[in-house]
């Protein structure tokens, strides 16, 4: 008898970016520059900061399993239900509360080919069915998607923004796909880098939520730089959401995530400030990747798509010489391509500077 599930066996597990202090290390650098996992170049709001420092000597209490004051701070922002919300340890847990509460044993997911990894190697740990669909110029292809749905498909999972390649579904093209949906398929938006969309046909997850059959995933990794506290939060209706807390851990978010998220969500004036560095920033990497006459994809996103022209591993690993953390794109199956998150103005520079050099 096998020790473990055979499809334990079959998984290949997420490569996640390569960190600073382990770059440092390995070659003897003094400053390292870390442009891989989509993190806020800005580092988090003074709110935060001492919103930490003010509850951390409760961390010795379990936190509130309902998250009630995080709730409520959402739905004041949102104009949502406090039974509209599920919380999360970061947008990962909430994928695998979502496949684990509606798609059965013999059921399917159906998401694209090159997207977040997490919505396929979730369900397949949990042994449940993927469909993976091409992308059509780098976007998610819908109606491909819609024309793979059989009678054992239980949920659809759309990145959009999409990472790793920043681009969107426009909002036309998300309610044409929802009119034809069946009602028994799921639809989940993953929304983790909406706060850095600067297009007017970007389509709102929140407006749909009260559909019998669509979900909205969010985080506050990317724009509010809690990417080390792992949490995010999902949205629907109220039935949706009695099924998922169901399946919920109930100690899922540590109480400082959860004080920590109350205080970003005060200080819009950091989020603007985040937002600005970013749009300004990518134009900046975008100007500059075409007077090099290097090739990437357009982004509406926090990071930029980039074809380098040659193996991307060996690209990530010269860029590392110059202490410069990318994401190699190997694991997505883009050999010839890096993604890079849009830094500070200084760490732009450093990579744009480093890139030429190495190209």
């Amino acid at each position: 008898m096998r020790l473990v599930r055979k499809n334990i066996l079959e998984i290949i597990p997420y490569i996640a970016g390569k960190p600073i202090e382990e770059t440092k290390r390995e070659l003897g650098l003094k400053e390292v520059i870390k442009l891989a996992s989509n993190e806020n170049p800005l580092g988090i709001s003074s709110k935060v900061i001492a919103a930490i420092k003010k509850n951390v000597s409760g961390i010795n209490r379990y936190p509130d399993s309902r998250g009630f004051y995080l709730k409520k701070k959402l739905s004041q922002r949102l104009n949502v239900e406090l039974a509209n919300i599920v919380l999360g340890n970061g947008s990962d847990e909430l994928i695998d509360i979502v496949v684990k509460t509606f798609v059965e044993n013999d059921e399917n997911i159906i998401t694209a080919d090159i997207t977040f990894l997490e919505y396929e190697i979730i369900t397949l740990i949990l042994g449940r069915g993927v469909i993976k669909v091409p992308l059509k110029d780098f976007k998610y292809d819908l109606e491909a998607i819609k024309k793979k749905i059989n009678n054992k498909t239980k949920l659809i999972f759309i990145s959009n923004p999409n990472n790793p390649t920043g681009t969107y579904v426009t909002k036309y093209e998300i309610e044409e796909f929802i009119k034809g949906l069946p009602e028994n398929v799921l639809l989940v938006l993953d929304e983790a880098y909406d706060a850095f969309v600067d297009a007017k046909d970007f389509p709102r997850g929140l407006e749909y939520i009260n559909r019998k059959n669509v979900i909205v995933l969010k985080t506050f990794s990317k724009a509010y730089g809690l990417a080390g506290l792992r949490i995010g939060y999902a949205l629907a209706n109220q039935t949706l959401v009695s099924y998922m807390e169901r399946a919920r851990q109930p100690f899922n978010v540590n109480a400082i995530a959860q004080v920590a998220a109350i205080a970003a969500l005060d200080d819009r004036d950091f989020l603007m400030k985040t937002r600005k560095i970013i749009l300004e920033g990518k134009k900046y990497l975008s100007d500059c990747l075409a007077k090099s006459g290097i090739s990437y994809v357009k982004s509406v996103a926090n990071f930029i798509l980039v074809n380098v022209g040659r193996n991307g591993i060996d690209v990530f690993k010269e860029l590392l010489k110059f202490g410069i953390i990318v994401r190699d794109m190997d694991q997505y199956g883009l050999k010839n391509f890096i993604r890079v998150t849009v830094g500070t103005q200084r760490e732009n520079k450093k990579f744009i500077k480093a890139l030429r050099k190495v190209l």
